[in-house]
């Protein structure tokens, strides 16, 4: 296991490097088995956190093709992660599903497949952000529009 092996698996994960280094000691330096752990360990962390406030957040909008329209409004714990990219980008990539999947509500948002990767659930999305930043998030509402 070299730091370049680290590295990697952060870049892959978005981990931080001790949680990197931890994994890879525990799989053995094997890196599926790294990924693997880093995952169980982050949704752990992410059910943790579920239970705390959500007082910041932000807007995302997000139209295709002029004809698809949708506003959405994520929350998390502190403006200090509403300016993180991990969080901006969470945002735009659920107002890009809302866009495609069209979800009736958040339950049902939260339990589809997310449309670029069919192996997670939106919701396991979210978490494996809430992972990464370390704060709670949640979906407060969206709207979609079409033409």
């Amino acid at each position: 296991m070299s730091s370049a092996d680290i590295q990697k698996l952060r870049e892959i994960t978005g981990a931080g490097m001790m949680d990197c280094k931890r994994a890879f000691d525990d799989a053995q330096g094997d890196i599926e088995k790294a990924k693997s752990l880093i995952m169980e360990r982050g949704l752990v962390k992410a059910e943790k956190k579920a239970d705390r406030a959500t007082g910041a957040g932000i807007l995302e909008s997000y139209i295709h093709a002029n004809r698809v329209g949708v506003l959405l409004e994520l929350r998390c714990e502190t403006d200090f992660v509403v300016r993180s990219e991990p969080f901006k980008n969470l945002a735009h990539e659920l107002a890009m599903h809302i866009a495609a999947m069209n979800p009736q509500d958040i339950m049902e948002l939260l339990s589809q497949p997310y449309v670029k990767d069919s192996s997670l659930t939106v919701d396991q999305l979210i978490k494996n952000t809430i992972a990464v930043v370390g704060e709670n998030m949640k979906v407060e509402r969206f709207c979609r529009y079409e033409m």
